[in-house]
């Protein structure tokens, strides 16, 4: 059996007395996306910060392709392949969309600004933000200031900025939270679209179901910190002790 390019191994965090990750052992193989629920304090953003190292484990192991990361810093968790798009939106709020954009891609292949640069090298890198801002269908706002973007319009830029640094595993939190029927679908179709690349893994946090239904070939469940449940969504779905214990009326109005 191949590697799964993510795994984590009793994977634990303790804030004081409280366990909110506890022992959950999963693998993620490229190709899948997974989607991870539960009710709100189930452990599910604890848990993503845990795998892109915003916070310590406690206890356990984080792998990315069988190498061991749990105590690799965040940046360099980055350049291995595990890209994280936040629920709440991080970006340069003074920077223009295109200006945004432009300082991942550099980051991401080394290179700055300067007087010293070659001009193709800089064009290069400006024609490949431009393509990664007209995927996310923010091209009429590229000159925009991220200060005077709508919120739905921010979330689709973080989604790009996401993309430009090409991860082997995007894990994404909520990315529809606060966007209106018109703006989420489409970051549903560009979640879709990276789908699509069959090397690549997905974890999806999401409390929409349809969302779920709609792109999940997977879905994990954490209630209290633990792994709770695990299997294809039509069958997590049917389990009558997730629907009454974790996922509640949501689930049952699906």
């Amino acid at each position: 059996m191949t590697v799964p390019l993510l795994e984590t191994q009793d994977l634990s965090v303790r804030f004081g007395g409280h366990v909110a990750v506890d022992a959950v052992t999963c693998a993620f193989r490229a190709g899948e996306l997974t989607a991870i629920v539960g009710p709100n304090g189930a452990g599910k953003t604890t848990y993503f910060n845990l795998i892109s190292g915003q916070i310590p484990a406690s206890a356990g192991r984080v792998l990315l392709d069988g190498r061991d990361i749990t105590r690799t810093p965040v940046a360099a968790r980055c350049r291995l392949g595990l890209g994280r798009a936040f629920q709440l939106t991080n970006l340069f709020p003074d920077l223009t969309v295109l200006e945004n954009v432009r300082l991942v891609i550099q980051a991401h292949r080394g290179r700055g600004f300067s007087i010293f640069s070659l001009a193709d090298a800089q064009r290069e890198v400006t024609e490949a933000a431009e393509a990664v801002i007209d995927r996310v269908r923010l091209t009429p706002l590229i000159s925009q200031k991220v200060s005077e973007l709508s919120h739905g319009n921010q979330r689709k830029l973080e989604v790009a900025l996401l993309i430009a640094l090409d991860p082997r595993v995007y894990m994404f939190d909520e990315p529809t939270a606060g966007m209106s029927v018109d703006e989420a679908p489409v970051v549903l179709d560009l979640i879709a679209e990276l789908k699509a690349e069959s090397d690549r893994t997905i974890l999806l946090v999401e409390h929409k179901m349809d969302v779920i239904r709609t792109l999940a070939d997977r879905i994990i469940v954490l209630h209290n910190g633990k792994l709770a449940a695990d299997g294809k969504p039509a069958e997590v779905m049917a389990s009558d002790v997730v629907q009454e214990a974790y996922m509640g009326k949501e689930l049952e109005d699906v």
